[in-house]
């Protein structure tokens, strides 16, 4: 597929994902993880992915301070052009106004997809083909556009978009959004299902540098004058001190809040290829293949006795032998042992937090 030098990407990289503890840490968090057992990190898997479609360096990384190194080990062909350090934690709206900011400055033409660096897509080949798609609209509309995936069962843990079945657009694949909708009742999903007209938000945005500058400029005029008052910076070697002196005034807002639930410019594809968030243990089993009975494991040389649908993770070649659990989380990672219920999966942040008061912060 031939890469386009006008495409970029904004890798997102800076969560903890504390449902994944103990493996998943502050110091160490998931994307920097071999999650799936496959050799590759999940940052490492979306790098890939998206240079399918763009040059390496039009790939810019988005990540807190503290994980630099992780992300320079782990992506050894980057450089510190492509790397950018969040001086605080914003959520995601400051940092990605700060990255287009700086990539419509490099290229006015600039198009780019804005990813989390830790989400599980198997077949990209379809993904490479409804980005172009969208990419392809966003280079000649004024549109925020996002990729909805098509729900599968009545989830309560993802937001929801909602999109106009009525309206035709010039691309049959492109639809427009009505609204959003925050995470449901069970009852709710189930109602946004049989509509027929609702997908999961999977995070993953595509629009052009100078649609979302101007999308921030409208929605969110402080924001937008914060980031860019240091425009004649960017890219240069004022901007490191620029940053750290002004990133902690942005707001601490999300771009789904900050932008895409206050324009009227958004677009949806509904993806054609599958997807996984990979925010707990229990979507990890769901992607992990099993063995006879329904045990999903990871690294572990395992012996089972009346063992039944276990999510089992230990360090590579390490020993666990287990005899009547079923329905469980075990996983081993240096001092800490967790065996938890993975119907109760949703509470492991709560755990994670009373360890950590408990025993101190340096077991998350």
């Amino acid at each position: 597929m031939e890469k386009n030098k006008n495409y970029y990407a904004i890798l997102m990289a800076g969560g903890v994902g504390s449902r994944f503890w103990p493996v998943s840490t502050q110091d160490f968090p998931k994307q920097f993880h071999d999650m799936l057992g496959t050799g590759d990190t999940l940052i490492q898997k979306t790098f890939s992915r998206l240079a399918q479609l763009m040059p390496e360096e039009n790939i810019f990384i988005l990540t807190n301070e503290r994980y630099k190194d992780l992300v320079f080990n782990q992506l050894p062909t980057v450089t510190k052009r492509q790397v950018l350090l969040e001086p605080a934690m914003r959520n995601t709206a400051p940092c990605i106004l700060y990255a287009s900011l700086k990539i419509q400055k490099e290229n006015k033409d600039a198009v780019m997809i804005v990813a989390p660096s830790d989400h599980w897509i198997e077949d990209e080949e379809a993904f490479c083909l409804n980005v172009k798609t969208a990419f392809n609209y966003c280079e000649s509309n004024d549109a925020l556009m996002t990729l909805g995936i098509t729900p599968t069962f009545p989830n309560t843990g993802y937001g929801y978009i909602e999109y106009n079945k009525e309206r035709s657009l010039s691309v049959p694949k492109v639809k427009s959004v009505t609204q959003f909708r925050e995470k449901p009742d069970y009852e709710t999903a189930k109602s946004f299902i049989s509509q027929g007209n609702f997908l999961w938000n999977a995070g993953i945005f595509i629009w052009s540098a100078k649609s979302v500058i101007s999308g921030f400029k409208n929605n969110q005029p402080e924001l937008f004058q914060l980031f860019e008052s240091g425009y004649a910076t960017y890219n240069t070697d004022g901007e490191n001190d620029f940053i750290k002196n002004n990133y902690e005034k942005a707001e601490n807002i999300s771009v789904d809040y900050a932008l895409m639930e206050k324009s009227d410019n958004v677009y949806v594809i509904p993806a054609t290829f599958d997807w996984n968030d990979l925010g707990t243990w229990g979507s990890l089993y769901d992607k992990l293949n099993k063995d006879d009975n329904s045990n999903a494991i990871v690294n572990a040389k395992v012996l089972l006795e009346n063992a039944k649908g276990n999510m089992i993770r230990s360090k590579k070649g390490k020993v666990v032998v287990i005899d009547g659990l079923n329905d469980y989380i075990i996983v081993d990672k240096d001092e800490v042992l967790l065996i938890f219920p993975k119907a109760k999966e949703q509470n492991i942040k709560n755990v994670l937090q009373n360890v950590k008061a408990s025993f101190g912060e340096e077991y998350g």
